[in-house]
């Protein structure tokens, strides 16, 4: 299943700012993109919140979901206790084809099981995975699983080489993206038991695999698509987020505190701009949930209106970019090689 038209499906009550930042980022991409957005959630707070800005485009709609998943909901809230909430309704219209994607800030867990429980799995997939564009010095990489799954096993990292390749050249543009696993260190040797198997079966198979990687590659390596397990992955993630808001608080203060400093910085303020750009997630907007059988983006749970915008136009972009079926078709291909097993 793939949608190319639609209304993009926007979890109006998730994130950390929600409902205000979901309700401003909808209204810009409206007017700015003409972008149509169904906003869903409980839809008396949503007319009530609605008051404080002006009158609404023809292409907003108010979708009632009237369960609220919060941050602190267990992860199966969705499917027992909340079946009614805004995670839900929205993965039911991408299912349904009334919207092309859906876009969600809030529980990551709980936006997993809805969109896998309601969109169904790619066939040949087995666990939907997390995708996060990081920096690196001479353009991006994609890392994955970020969050989605805590262990993986070789076949599993298989599923997301395939699926994070086509997307790379799909969605990013890059041609035969160079794919790498992390480990500890570069040689086939490195790693436990499983990581050594995890380069065994990643070597067979169709994809530009370039051996090991290092946590330094995430921003300075060659390496396009960087594979690893979702605890690695959010590590990786976190620690990124983190440098960045230190860098730039560093920069800040130093600035402050020493006019020639802050003269200097000046005058290269068009280098840090650049900077920030570059480290700064909101560039990104969301990360898509590759695997599932419909486009699913998640954003960072502290997204400002401008993350959500970007969001929303990105989301738009892979929905229509042909990759979920290429995965479809490929993801197969890889794992009926015979050399290619379920692995440990």
């Amino acid at each position: 299943m793939q949608n190319r038209s639609g209304i993009i499906a926007l979890d109006a009550v998730g994130g950390d700012l929600a409902p205000r930042v979901t309700i401003e980022a909808a209204l810009e991409a409206v007017e700015e993109h003409g972008t149509p957005i169904g906003l869903v959630g409980p839809i008396r707070e949503l007319k009530r919140e609605l008051g404080h800005f002006r009158s609404l485009p023809g292409d907003l709609e108010l979708i009632d979901a009237p369960d609220v998943v919060s941050s602190n909901d267990p992860p199966v809230s969705v499917l027992r206790s909340k079946r009614r909430s805004s995670l839900n309704v929205c993965a039911e219209l991408v299912r349904d084809g009334r919207a092309q994607a859906m876009v969600t800030a809030g529980n990551t867990g709980a936006a997993w099981v809805a969109a896998k429980s309601t969109l169904g799995m790619i066939d040949g997939v087995d666990r939907p995975a997390l995708a996060a564009i990081l920096p690196r010095r001479d353009g991006h990489t994609l890392v994955l699983d970020v969050g989605a799954n805590v262990e993986c096993k070789p076949h599993q990292l298989l599923q997301f080489a395939v699926m994070g390749s086509f997307y790379a050249e799909s969605v990013l543009g890059i041609d035969r993206p160079q794919v790498g696993l992390m480990s500890v260190g570069e040689e086939e040797t490195k790693g436990g038991r499983r990581v050594r198997e995890q380069y065994r079966v990643l070597s067979k198979t169709g994809v530009n695999f370039i051996g090991n990687v290092e946590g330094r590659d995430v921003f300075c390596g060659d390496a396009d698509v960087i594979v690893c397990d979702g605890f690695t992955g959010n590590v990786i993630l976190k620690v990124a987020e983190g440098l960045g808001e230190m860098v730039i608080g560093v920069l800040r203060e130093e600035a402050q505190r020493s006019p020639m400093y802050g003269a200097g910085l000046l005058m290269a303020r068009g280098a840090f701009r650049g900077l920030r750009r570059k480290m700064d997630y909101s560039e990104y907007g969301g990360a898509p949930l590759l695997g599932v059988d419909g486009a699913c983006l998640i954003c960072h749970g502290r997204s400002s209106a401008r993350a959500l915008r970007n969001a929303i136009r990105f989301a738009s972009f892979y929905a229509r970019s042909g990759v979920i079926r290429r995965i479809g078709e490929n993801i197969r291909e890889d794992l009926e090689r015979p050399d290619v097993g379920e692995g440990s």
